[in-house]
């Protein structure tokens, strides 16, 4: 999220959700981003904006929204506290890499607030589960809380305190792995939160313990033999094709699809043309260039660090896509369409795509709830 984007959230009212997730310093206090955002939840514990729930529950959640199309779409789901697999024994699987910057962000915040501040997506594989909560939200009251955001989506909760529907939804639940959607970096975070606690405590558990879309990857770079100072040169044509050819199918654009991704720019022969990327039948790709991360991850090394955030990797599209539609200053190669079965199977193989490689959307709001890890 951008800076214009975190404040006019902010401004909208003291008590929005993003005081917490993405505070900022309090120099009059002399209280750091972390620091602050603790005090602001007290505060709003003090004065009754937050209350802690009487009973422990589970939450039924709703989305109700339009998708692409125009058709509405509902997606029902359960909010509630997950069990951290710390011993990897395959009960929550990953599917991205996380950035370390961004972990460290989530881990001060998660030290300071004791706080989940924000839910972890995570889709179930056990059968059964989504008609159990169907059922139960069929037969729920009133909502606890609805709210309709920027982009229309409206979002429900409803809490559930019946202690048989609990603990069927429970044991369903814990027949089978959850796949991270969201939140990768908010689930290590944890991990490594829990792993801290228990060091400190004898190793005794606590409260810490607890539709798809991919994004295009850029890489951006004037040609070789543009008269750049060789540490800004970017990546020639020639090279890039080196680089993914163990990994696709190049071909001249005019042979490829109308929809196939295309990069181009001059040449070791300083022929100017386009090239079309077509990704093999999976039968001819070593498993390497099947399974390692994303298609496009060995040719990241060759163009620098992985984005920074989604803002960041959303700048460096629009700069591919500028330059790209200029001339050969840039390139701008999409990844395959995906699936949340393709997902499924590079974390079953213990597998990771690249940072911020998927995007699902929508996404269960932040400050619909908050989970205290408070013992």
């Amino acid at each position: 999220m951008g800076r214009a984007e975190r404040a006019r959230l902010a401004a909208r009212s003291p008590y929005n959700a993003i005081h917490v997730e993405l505070p900022v310093r309090d120099q009059s206090e002399g209280l750091d981003e972390y620091e602050n955002a603790a005090r602001i939840f007290r505060g709003w514990l003090d004065a009754g904006i937050v209350r802690p729930d009487a009973l422990e529950a589970f939450y039924l959640y709703r989305m109700t929204f339009h998708d692409e199309r125009g058709h509405l779409r509902v997606t029902t789901g359960l909010l509630g506290a997950l069990g951290l697999d710390l011993h990897g024994a395959g009960q929550v699987l990953a599917h991205e890499q996380t950035i370390p910057k961004d972990r460290m962000d989530r881990l001060s915040l998660l030290r300071s607030t004791r706080l989940n501040t924000s839910p972890i997506w995570v889709l179930s594989l056990a059968k059964g589960l989504t008609s159990a909560c169907r059922e139960a939200l069929s037969q729920a009251g009133k909502t606890s809380w609805r709210t309709t955001d920027a982009a229309g989506v409206v979002h429900e909760i409803w809490p559930m305190t019946d202690e048989r529907r609990v603990a069927e939804i429970t044991a369903l639940g814990a027949s089978a792995p959850v796949l991270i959607a969201d939140g990768h970096h908010r689930y290590e975070t944890a991990c490594t939160y829990a792993t801290e606690c228990r060091m400190r405590n004898g190793d005794r558990p606590g409260p810490y313990d607890l539709r798809a879309r991919f994004r295009r990857r850029a890489l951006r770079g004037g040609a070789l033999d543009q008269g750049h100072p060789p540490a800004r040169a970017g990546i020639s044509p020639d090279h890039l094709e080196d680089m993914l050819a163990p990994f696709f199918r190049i071909e001249p654009a005019s042979r490829g699809p109308r929809r196939a991704p295309c990069y181009g720019g001059p040449r070791r022969d300083r022929s100017v043309h386009a090239q079309r990327v077509q990704a093999p039948p999976p039968a001819s790709c070593s498993r390497a260039g099947r399974g390692r991360r994303s298609r496009c991850e060995p040719a990241q090394a060759g163009s620098g660090q992985p984005p920074r955030s989604r803002a960041h990797l959303r700048a460096r599209m629009a700069r591919g896509d500028r330059s790209s539609s200029r001339g050969p200053g840039g390139r701008c190669v999409p990844a395959e369409a995906g699936t949340v079965a393709r997902i499924e199977r590079v974390a079953y193989d213990g597998r990771r795509m690249a940072p911020k490689s998927t995007f699902f959307q929508p996404k269960p709001r932040t400050g619909m709830a908050y989970r205290s890890l408070e013992g």
